[in-house]
């Protein structure tokens, strides 16, 4: 993304994959080459991927997730953690956070119930979860209002796709875009930032 201006925008990368079956952990590195102008801020995401089964031993997980955070100034984990996957996840998230470096933000996504009534996020030890506001499943939605969760008001995530109509002012702004950024895409989203 050489059109890239590193003094008005980061890029959050997809740096490695944890996924499991049956409590055994796979974990993949990201294989694309990373392509963006020297000075740009860089935020590892890793993804959490159950394909079915018992969760795996979270510290093995939270190993795994270490391992993006070279060279980032941020780690944000993205997993859509059932009710039934949340002690574990903040298991996952208490020794992820233990295993960083203080000085460096840990970061969660978050599906939209988790940012209006649900508070099961309070007290876990990220810094920010970011309400994702696209590819929502039955039970979600946005209605353009703010969030009743305090974790949930600093950034919010949309996708050139599938943009809603107003996202609360003042906010971090992820941009997602299903397809290759182009300059012209890159543009699009910068003009988007500036009118929310």
């Amino acid at each position: 993304m050489p059109f890239l201006n590193p003094d008005a925008a980061g890029v959050a990368f997809l740096s490695r994959t944890v996924a499991w079956r049956d409590g055994v952990v796979d974990s993949r590195a990201r294989m694309q080459p990373l392509r963006v102008p020297p000075r740009t801020a860089l935020m590892a995401v890793v993804r959490l991927e159950s394909q079915g089964g018992p969760p795996p031993d979270a510290a093995a997980v939270a190993r795994e997730a270490a391992k993006a955070a070279l060279d980032v100034r941020a780690l944000q984990v993205d997993f859509d953690a059932r009710r039934s996957e949340r002690a574990w996840y903040r298991d996952v998230l208490e020794r992820l956070r233990a295993g960083l470096p203080a000085g460096l933000p840990l970061e969660i996504t978050a599906l939209t119930s988790w940012c209006q009534g649900d508070r099961w996020t309070n007290g876990l030890p990220v810094s920010d979860a970011v309400p994702m506001l696209f590819r929502m499943g039955p039970g979600e939605g946005y209605d353009g209002g703010d969030f009743r969760n305090e974790m949930c008001r600093s950034s919010v995530g949309v996708s050139t796709d599938e943009l809603p109509r107003a996202v609360p002012r003042g906010r971090r702004l992820f941009v997602f875009n299903p397809r290759p950024w182009t300059e012209e895409a890159y543009r699009g989203a910068v003009r988007l930032a500036r009118k929310w």
